[in-house]
């Protein structure tokens, strides 16, 4: 039986990471560099990458695709555009690349060490209402917190 990590790891021959250092350049080098960021729209509204575009992970595969509720069409037509998916740690965004290469994405890759990364690498996060985020709030965001019943028994 795999876990997460292990899975994150199967997926991970096939996709391609960059680190936040490579998306500042990228995004300086192509203005038309689309950012998929794949968390869940409460998380999405705390804090993003400005300009990107909010799909949850669990509805990727769809919104992909036409003729579906989920579909959007930016993305759809984004097969052969240059992409680069975001989370809150570069897990999810694995997956999701993956996903999106199974589907036929030609130029997507990952975020690695996602926002977390981005925001260690003071680069800047806005809200859902596209007002800048202090860094020190994001950073207090972006600490784990987990309940007793969250962690592994001994």
């Amino acid at each position: 039986m795999k876990n997460f990590i292990e899975l994150i790891r199967n997926c991970m021959t096939d996709v391609r990471e960059i680190m936040p250092w490579d998306l500042e350049e990228r995004l300086q080098e192509n203005p038309e560099l689309l950012i998929l960021d794949v968390r869940e729209p409460e998380e999405y509204n705390a804090m993003h990458i400005v300009g990107s575009i909010n799909v949850p992970r669990g509805i990727l595969e769809s919104a992909c695709e036409w003729n579906y509720e989920e579909t959007v069409p930016e993305l759809v037509q984004a097969r052969d555009r240059e992409l680069v998916v975001v989370c809150r740690s570069g897990y999810r965004s694995v997956l999701a690349s993956h996903s999106m290469q199974v589907l036929g994405y030609t130029n997507v890759v990952s975020l690695k060490t996602g926002l977390r990364g981005w925001k260690d690498y003071e680069q800047p996060l806005v809200n859902g209402s596209g007002q800048d985020v202090d860094l020190d709030d994001a950073d207090v965001y972006f600490t784990p917190n987990l309940r007793p019943d969250q962690l592994q028994p001994e």
